[in-house]
């Protein structure tokens, strides 16, 4: 059976966001609009080393998108749709969660 590619996207997002770093650096990003990843190791405690990486795991989530800059640098985007997409998995989840629980209070109740 093929997975659901919906699951799969919120799959690489919740692992993008469960480390701090990215979530620090997609809170930057999200409070200073677009930046390189020179900027965003001047302004995180992160060495620049480390941010490349978590820029490339972040922008094969989905997350980010490059774009070329001045002198060969690149300048990355937020991109909010995987997080949207994340946002109705959860959503999806927890409407199914809700059914049970009011099944199972109402099976209690009577």
């Amino acid at each position: 059976m093929q997975p659901d590619p919906a699951e799969a996207i919120a799959e690489q997002v919740f692992t993008a966001l469960a480390d701090p770093s990215r979530r620090a650096i997609l809170a930057d990003l999200a409070t200073g609009g677009p930046t390189t990843a020179t900027d965003l190791a001047d302004r995180l405690p992160i060495t620049r080393q480390a941010i490349a990486k978590h820029l490339t795991l972040l922008t094969d989530a989905g997350l980010l998108t490059p774009t070329p800059a001045e002198r060969r640098r690149i300048r990355y985007h937020l991109n909010p749709a995987p997080i949207q997409l994340a946002q109705q998995f959860l959503a999806a989840l927890a409407h199914d969660w809700d059914t049970r629980l009011t099944a199972l209070k109402t099976h209690l109740t009577d």
